[in-house]
């Protein structure tokens, strides 16, 4: 019988090990050379909406251009700044990684501003939120096991997805109480949503720039981003713009990654946190930055906000997404006809408006955002071949 190595007893008192996972929904018997978490890993990278990420769009709509970020590349680097923040604190990479794999599986085309739109036509239905749907997709939405549906990830994976956001922000909904929201998710899962912050806002600040929306003097205003550009322009000669703000932003996760270490370690150390138990207990989380750097980090924020998403051009093609994703809602539940049989086949199960709109919310949210657009211009333009 082969052996699972050692790894796991090399992690901290307080790391999540997979002998203390809370169990699977369908119990199995696991495999002999992958612990629990590397399995439902796996599961992750190979399920279908893991692949769609590739052209979902991060802010730009997939067809601005190649080199920008998508939700595939993003989990991708959440994923790998989790891992690091892991292996320096003895956590479990393996967790904390298909977390932050498996954090964006919900989310519909074209970024927040498709989530919002769609949001707005499910209001009376219950409403639309991407953590929620990653967690439909990975226990219902999958199809690919003919022993259970969805993924059968373990309860901690699960967890890590449902508290993606802050407990506080979730509804305290009936069908979330095995979930415990009063208490506090596994270190890596604390860290999976740090790890995120860290690649959104300085990711953002790469594309911008790329696209022409965001300026060096603009950048050059905001704190975070100052202090780490005015250093290498004493530390290397002779570089370009462009390669001055690569190595600005690499210093700017470096230096955000470390900070978040120090501070975690610090407040593991004053909680007297010895355990996982200690650490599901704790009022507040464990992992984050210290407050010199949340202010910092804020602060960019801010600038984002003001600069590059309500920039125009980033405002008109969330205008038009959302025009997209209002048009396909509506038409779905007016003609349920126009659905291609795969998805309508749900339809013929939905007892009532609400789980008929339900289906019709899966079917859009796991669209990319370029079968989006086919689809409206199927729908919507008479030239259009059906």
């Amino acid at each position: 019988m082969l052996k699972l190595p050692d790894y796991e007893d090399t992690l901290a008192a307080y790391a999540c090990r997979s002998a203390q996972s809370r169990g699977r929904r369908i119990a199995e018997t696991e495999a002999p050379t992958r612990s629990v978490f590397q399995r439902d890993r796996d599961r992750i990278i190979h399920c279908t909406a893991f692949r769609r990420l590739e052209y979902k769009t991060q802010v730009f709509v997939n067809h601005e251009g190649d080199h920008y970020r998508t939700r595939l590349t993003h989990s991708i680097e959440v994923a790998q700044i989790a891992r690091s923040i892991c292996r320096a604190m003895h956590l479990n990479e393996d967790l904390a990684e298909g977390v932050a794999l498996a954090h964006d599986l919900g989310h519909t085309p074209f970024g927040h501003s498709g989530q919002d739109a769609l949001d707005d036509m499910m209001k009376t239905y219950g409403g639309f939120e991407h953590n929620r749907q990653s967690l439909r997709i990975v226990e219902k939405l999958e199809q690919r096991y003919p022993a259970f549906p969805g993924l059968n990830l373990s309860y901690e994976m699960r967890e890590g997805i449902v508290k993606h956001s802050s407990p506080h922000d979730l509804p305290k909904n009936a069908d979330l109480a095995e979930y415990c929201l009063d208490e506090q998710a596994t270190l890596e899962a604390q860290l999976g949503n740090l790890a995120d912050e860290i690649a959104y806002n300085n990711h953002d600040v790469d594309d911008g720039f790329r696209a022409g929306i965001l300026s060096l003097q603009g950048l050059r205003d905001v704190p975070l981003f100052a202090m780490h550009y005015d250093q290498v322009m004493v530390d290397l000669t002779d570089l370009s713009t462009r390669q001055a703000v690569h190595e600005t932003i690499r210093r700017m996760i470096n230096y955000l990654i470390l900070d978040a270490i120090e501070e975690s370690t610090s407040r593991l150390a004053e909680q007297q946190i010895n355990s996982l138990e200690d650490v599901r207990r704790c009022a507040t989380p464990l992992i984050a930055f210290s407050k010199k750097t949340r202010h910092m980090n804020a602060e960019l924020k801010r600038f984002l906000f003001r600069e590059m998403y309500h920039h125009y051009r980033v405002v008109r093609m969330a205008t038009k997404a959302g025009k997209v994703i209002r048009d396909l809602f509506r038409a779905y539940m007016d003609h349920p006809a126009m659905l291609p049989p795969s998805a309508a086949q749900h339809l013929l199960d939905a007892e009532n408006d609400t789980k008929k709109a339900r289906a019709i919310a899966d079917y859009i949210a796991g669209m990319t955002d370029r079968y989006a657009l086919d689809e409206h211009s199927r729908l919507f333009d008479v030239h259009a071949r059906t």
